[in-house]
């Protein structure tokens, strides 16, 4: 039999039935159970002993059940998801769907080609590519089994996070699909035809404080074309770009600006080594205000004569023709930054010689912080809703060089699409036709009635039709209700009568209309509604 005490404790019908002397007098093992009066002239080592035996041999009579109410009260905590995540209803996904089959679409119209990567990624590989503030955002995944094991107590003690997360951190949740993107692109180089047109439609994570518009795992609809460097790529992007949000009903403007002209406005202002320092604050204008980047620069350094040179660049108006035109005198001593107008020169032409529905504009503000672009920058705002960018993207001439492929460049555009769910729902964008998914149900009556149910449902379905039976014989009341609630169109009775002459009645669920027919009449008719 399996001992009912703690191994060194007295059962207790024993240390009822000893006695005072007995206690006294017993051994350094037996002390341990000694009462609290003996107790009083052991030792201080033998007091802390007594008093965690105590809290054991507590926990083990049987009236610690009476914490259990409690312990359960605590236990039932009400379910929660992490911030910045949410989940979706069916209704929610519905609509969603409607968005990433309009882009898939578009992309395949174009000629892209769907491929998909592991929701983690290897941090070497997610590592350096973001600059120094989006490493920061990287979800780390801590190394299975003793992920401590390899680390000394001075480590430890020295909390330095990053240099510990990397000891402790081999993978990371995937920041973008750009990326992931280039390392499969080098990995399975001898299997694609350059130049490469992908897209892919998966979920990315930040470790960003969540609010209006930004989460921390959201959707982004990826298109990139790689192994080829001519403009008809960006031009490509940014027709994809006007015929995704025409389709959807957004009004927007696209925001295009290139790497080149910053880097060259970095070198003419005198600090060209901090053109990463520069860009990324460039890029929090709209946000902050041009007071608020000017002090960022000047905290990172920037001389207050580099400040004042670039004040009238950030400030410059006009055509985007004349734009560039100033540009190119400010410039004139840059290589880069020539260049980079000569680019948006000719993209501009592409867009002129066949117009866009959207908006487009040249924004020598627009910096877009990501290392990796090195031409053309795009981004996207809606014009009737105050969310941020809903779709961004730039040129990249050297991302594969990191993974072993040099001489590769690549340009893409990703679409957010949970900001554009959130454009579309706060503008009234989805039509009724996005939450409808079965069309017509057919009423159960009772198990006879159900076998002819389910042969309709078949015609049904063989035709393109969605259709489902009620699976339970329930009152009819009941079964129009569920119908009402899922915002069923039609509805199909089939009862005796209805059999005997094999035919159904068709109701129409908006009008009570209801109509005796023919299956294949009723097929006829729900192909044309």
């Amino acid at each position: 039999m399996q001992s009912w005490s703690h191994a060194g404790t007295a059962r207790p019908q024993d240390r009822k039935t000893a006695g005072p002397k007995d206690r006294k007098t017993a051994g350094p093992k037996d002390r341990k159970t000694a009462g609290p009066k003996d107790r009083k002239t052991a030792g201080p080592k033998d007091r802390k002993t007594a008093r965690l035996q105590d809290r054991t041999t507590f926990m083990s009579f049987p009236f610690f059940f009476l914490l259990l109410p409690f312990v359960f009260y605590l236990n039932k905590m009400k379910p929660s998801i992490p911030k910045g995540t949410r989940d979706f209803s069916p209704e929610e996904m519905m609509k969603r769907d409607s968005i990433f089959e309009t882009i898939k679409k578009v992309f395949r119209y174009y000629g892209y080609q769907p491929i998909e990567t592991p929701a983690m990624e290897n941090l070497s590989t997610l590592l350096g590519k973001y600059g120094e503030e989006g490493d920061k955002l990287l979800f780390r995944i801590l190394n299975s089994g003793d992920f401590l094991s390899g680390l000394s107590d001075e480590q430890l003690l020295g909390r330095e996070v990053n240099k510990l997360s990397l000891s402790m951190c081999e993978r990371g949740l995937r920041y973008d699909l750009t990326v992931p993107f280039a390392r499969y692109v080098v990995q399975h180089r001898d299997d694609i035809v350059f130049p490469f047109k992908r897209y892919q439609i998966q979920p990315v994570w930040r470790a960003d404080r969540p609010q209006k518009g930004r989460y921390r795992e959201f959707t982004q609809c990826d298109a990139d074309v790689i192994g080829s460097d001519s403009l008809l790529n960006e031009y490509e992007l940014i027709r994809i770009i006007d015929d995704i949000f025409r389709d959807l009903g957004i009004a927007i403007v696209i925001k295009i600006n290139n790497r080149k002209i910053l880097s060259g406005i970095a070198e003419i202002i005198g600090e060209s080594g901090r053109i990463t320092d520069i860009t990324v604050a460039i890029d929090k204008l709209e946000k902050i205000g041009i007071d608020a980047v000017n002090e960022e620069l000047k905290d990172k350094g920037v001389s207050s004569e580099a400040i004042g040179r670039l004040q009238p660049i950030l400030k410059l108006k006009g055509s985007t023709e004349e734009k560039l035109s100033e540009l190119e005198t400010t410039l004139s001593a840059s290589e880069a930054g020539l260049k980079g107008i000569e680019e948006m020169r000719k993209l501009f032409s592409y867009i002129a010689s066949t117009p866009l529905t959207a908006m487009n504009e040249l924004d020598l503000t627009l910096a877009r912080g990501l290392n990796y672009y090195t031409g053309a920058i795009i981004e996207v705002k809606a014009r009737d809703a105050s969310i941020g960018s809903i779709c961004g993207g730039g040129r990249y001439d050297n991302l594969t060089g990191v993974f072993g492929l040099e001489g590769v460049s690549g340009v893409g555009v990703s679409f957010g699409a949970d900001r554009i769910y959130d454009v579309m729902t706060q503008l009234n964008l989805f039509s009724a036709s996005d939450v409808v998914q079965t069309k017509v149900m057919i009423v159960n009556f009772g198990e006879y009635e159900a076998g002819y149910a389910l042969k309709i449902r078949s015609s049904l379905i063989e035709n393109g039709i969605s259709a489902e039976v009620y699976p339970d014989a329930a009152k009819l009341k009941k079964q129009m209700s569920y119908a009402d609630s899922r915002r069923i169109p039609y509805i199909i009775l089939a009862g005796d009568e209805e059999i005997k002459g094999s035919m159904v009645t068709l109701k129409t669920m908006s009008t009570g209309e209801q109509k005796l027919m023919s299956v294949d009449e009723v097929v006829d008719l729900l192909l044309k509604v």
